[in-house]
């Protein structure tokens, strides 16, 4: 019987027994053709992009754009049309194709019908011949109404106008080789800024005709409060800060936050020894109502800060690295780039292996440049640097991922809120990546006995070919080479070091190379009170584990800290401490209570959706702040490298 049972199995492995079994499988259809690879050749002609911005109430652009067909294209009997989704900085496909409405194409009055690609959602098919000699498009851009839509651009007193969102743009060509001519309507009396340049401005400006390259480029702040600032340096190369806010006083800057800003371009020229803009303009918008964003171009930057950002001097100076990091990526980024994250159009995917040169060391710069120019002081520039190093120190993701594979977060992630913040790390090529180049200063300046720093390293890779705009890659050996020309050392090695093993704790030698160490003592610094004030919460992250809003959520819960272990994950909200209500004070003082005597813990009533519990954290270490302490008898390179030059 067993035999005749596996003979039976046998047979109908085998196919033999089953007729079903013998039924063919299915197999993939194949993919349509792809959408034809960009080509270095001029595009026949010009597209013209005409953009209305007026309708702030709904928050829609209405856009008009045309394009001359080419003769190919005629051959083809088809025109492919893009939408934008590698947008430069945001190093990832972040093109908002999902508010592309209402989209109608013509040709000498008569509707084309269009096909969008079912595989490159971004592309748009378009039938063509010799009688649609020209197409006319009308479109709209759906922007978000509220923020949990995505970023604000429209608001009553701000528009943020970005031409990647509003043109689609010739499918096979470089996009430097592709020429157009902007326009915008903003609404009546409101002011514009851009690196974009126009005869005339008005409510309808029309700009000079560009390359679709610098157009994307070259965003528009458009606002009913607008200040320009001229901010021109000693190379006499036009340099304006052009501020729009959500309300006329915010624009009150005094003489001497001026200067502190025209004292930014003079300290940037000078450790770049160039500039690769004809002018530059920055884009700074005051506002609790835009979107926030920080985002390089060649010769701008859209920047957005607390409308206190001039009023509220003293409170404001965590986020006065913001313009000094997107400056420094005219150099840093946008002249010179990674080979692997140039692209010859916005629809070519985009490689991030050296972002901790690309945002690391703008990042580093950023933090420098800010102290040396004055808009932050020294000590304010200590106190960031400290809480960074902490943070990353204690960075519990570390101990899995290295730093060089967090490059690929912005794909990954697509800077999505993460549950586990820093277990599973994120972009932090960003700030530990301004550690490593604080090493690799420090480790210069040590080495040379003072004669050489990070400075020269920027003069030498930067500011080759001064005044040019046309885009220089490297590769990693040309960064070791330079650093290796400013001063012998195996750097490959040092940065390999950094960025491809796991270490358990962040680089911290620039610190100790720069003549000190971080400690923890019990008072928070300027630079921690500041920034609770402007985040209205409880900053507990290196005692606690964890950050907790003025009404009591918890913001983030860290990795395996005292408030994990005790049960506790973000987005729950504390109702009551020791028996008390909640208050961001009374958590204080129980933290400090329960060091006093080990025998007390730390009893938080807390609520997450319908569920309510009680978690008691048995912590007895006190508050506890990051600060950064002289070492004596070393050398103060790190006062040097935050001196003016």
């Amino acid at each position: 019987m067993m035999r005749l049972r596996l003979l039976v199995a046998l047979t109908a492995f085998s196919g033999l027994v089953s007729p079903a079994l013998a039924q063919p499988q299915p197999t993939p259809l194949p993919l349509p053709p792809a959408v034809p690879d960009p080509q270095d050749k001029p595009f026949p002609g010009t597209l013209s992009v005409s953009v209305d911005a007026t309708d702030t109430a709904h928050h829609i652009m209405s856009i008009h754009e045309t394009v001359p067909v080419p003769k190919e294209a005629v051959q083809k009997g088809e025109m492919i049309l893009l939408y934008p989704m590698w947008i430069p900085g945001d190093h990832s496909p972040t093109g908002v194709i999902e508010q592309l409405g209402s989209l109608k194409v013509q040709s000498g009055g008569k509707t084309i019908s269009w096909k969008r690609d079912n595989v490159n959602v971004a592309a748009f098919h378009i039938p063509v011949s010799a009688t649609t000699p020209t197409l006319d498009l009308h479109f709209q851009l759906l922007s978000p109404v509220t923020p949990d839509q995505g970023r604000v651009v429209m608001t009553p007193s701000i528009v943020n106008v970005q031409w990647d969102q509003v043109s689609l743009y010739p499918a096979g060509y470089f996009t430097r080789d592709i020429t157009v001519k902007p326009s915008v309507l903003v609404p009546h009396g409101w002011q514009i800024g851009s690196a974009l340049r126009a005869p005339t401005y008005g409510d309808e400006t029309h700009f000079n005709a560009t390359t679709y390259n610098t157009l994307v480029d070259s965003p528009i702040y458009a606002g009913r409060y607008f200040r320009k600032i001229d901010l021109t340096g000693p190379d006499h190369v036009p340099v304006a800060l052009n501020v729009v806010a959500d309300d006329p006083d915010s624009l009150n800057a005094t003489p001497s936050q001026i200067e502190a800003h025209k004292n930014l371009v003079r300290q940037a020229t000078t450790l770049f020894g160039s500039h690769h803009y004809d002018h530059y303009d920055f884009l700074l918008a005051l506002t609790e109502e835009l979107g926030m964003i920080g985002l390089e171009h060649h010769q701008s930057s859209e920047n957005a800060a607390a409308p206190g950002y001039f009023t509220e001097w003293d409170k404001t100076f965590p986020e006065r690295d913001l313009l000094a990091h997107e400056y420094t990526h005219s150099w840093n980024g946008k002249y010179r780039r990674p080979a692997d994250m140039w692209a010859p159009n916005f629809n070519v995917p985009q490689r991030g292996s050296l972002l901790w040169v690309y945002e690391g060391q703008t990042q580093y710069w950023g933090n420098v440049l800010a102290a040396r120019s004055g808009l932050v002081t020294k000590d304010q520039g200590f106190e960031a640097l400290a809480y960074m190093a902490a943070t990353y120190d204690n960075q519990s993701g570390r101990l899995w991922r290295p730093l060089e594979d967090t490059t690929n977060d912005p794909v990954i992630a697509q800077r999505a809120p993460l549950s586990w913040r820093d277990w599973q790390r994120s972009e932090d090529y960003y700030v530990e990546g301004q550690l490593v180049w604080l090493d690799a200063d420090t480790l210069i300046r040590k080495l040379s006995n003072g004669q050489k720093s990070l400075d020269d390293f920027a003069k030498a890779f930067f500011g080759t070919n001064n005044g040019s705009f046309i885009v220089s890659p490297y590769q990693f050996d040309e960064v070791a080479a330079t650093l290796n020309s400013i001063q012998p050392y195996d750097w490959a090695k040092f940065l390999h070091d950094r960025l491809d093993t796991i270490q358990p704790h962040a680089p911290l030698d620039g610190l100790k190379n720069g003549g000190y160490k971080l400690v923890y003592t019990d008072k928070p610094t300027s630079f921690v009170k500041a920034s609770e004030g402007m985040r209205h919460g409880l900053d507990l992250t290196f005692s606690l584990g964890m950050s907790v809003t003025k009404s009591g959520k918890t913001a983030r819960v860290h990795w395996m800290s005292p408030a994990f272990k005790a049960g506790l994950t973000s987005g729950e909200t504390i109702l009551a401490v020791n028996d008390m209500d909640y208050t961001s004070e009374r958590l204080r003082h129980a933290i400090t209570d329960a060091q006093k005597d080990p025998k007390q813990t730390i009893r938080l009533v807390v609520k997450s959706g319908e569920h309510i519990n009680t978690v008691s954290i048995p912590y007895h270490e006190g508050l506890r702040y990051p600060h950064l302490e002289r070492v004596d008898g070393t050398t103060d390179y790190l006062s040097a490298i935050y001196t003016p030059r």
